[in-house]
């Protein structure tokens, strides 16, 4: 066996374009349309979550001075943190909806083309 004749080879194989299957067009596509919902439901519910956890600190006395105008703070603080992560998941299903209709056709396509092959 010609170890130089596989090296070689192998070397070659990395730097030649590799064709995609539909397979994995497939699947690039779906998170294509996935990605910016889960993006921005993560980035929004962290920020609402890091604003709740402000609003419990102001409201318990950890933060602040802990008189009675920190804790009214505090408590409004935290239920603009508590509507942002109630409302996250709804908003997140809406730019959900936005890139299934935008990539739904193609994806569509595509899975059709990859059952008729089989």
């Amino acid at each position: 066996m010609n170890t130089d004749k596989i090296y070689a080879q192998n070397i070659a194989d990395q730097y030649t374009p590799k064709k995609t299957s539909k397979v994995v067009q497939l699947k690039k596509l779906h998170q294509q349309a996935k990605r910016p919902a889960e993006i921005f439901a993560f980035t929004f519910g962290i920020v609402c979550t890091l604003i709740f956890g402000t609003g419990m600190c102001f409201a318990m006395g950890v933060l602040g001075a802990g008189g009675i105008v920190e804790m009214i703070v505090g408590i409004v603080v935290g239920l603009v943190g508590i509507a942002g992560v109630s409302v996250n998941y709804p908003i997140y299903n809406k730019i959900l909806n936005k890139g299934k209709q935008k990539y739904g056709s193609e994806i569509i396509r595509l899975a059709q083309e990859i059952a008729e092959e089989n």
